[in-house]
């Protein structure tokens, strides 16, 4: 399983939550086996210019590869990136039994 983690920040704060709602699209593309977009909690100082954090789930490299070529992807990076400052992405793959 992989899981990918991306972080977002919004170019300007009142754009937060229209970073959130279009990233929410992504839900959509069938080919996660878990799929959320939450807002940052902010609890951490040392993590507060992060936004917005995706978190989905794929069985294997050939599904995210998939979510990724599809074009509601696309889409929605079109819409999202011009509201965007920052974006960080991780992929891991999760050890066996976590």
């Amino acid at each position: 399983m992989i899981r990918h983690i991306v972080f977002f920040s919004a170019r300007h704060k009142e754009d937060v939550e229209a970073v959130r709602t279009g990233l929410l699209a992504l839900g959509k593309i069938p080919h996660s086996r878990f799929f959320e977009v939450t807002l940052n909690t902010k609890v951490d100082p040392l993590s507060d210019e992060i936004d917005v954090v995706v978190y989905a789930e794929f069985e294997d490299g050939a599904a995210l590869a998939a979510y990724k070529a599809h074009p509601l992807y696309a889409k929605t990076t079109s819409q999202v990136r011009p509201l965007r400052e920052l974006r960080y992405s991780a992929d891991v793959v999760a050890a066996a039994g976590g």
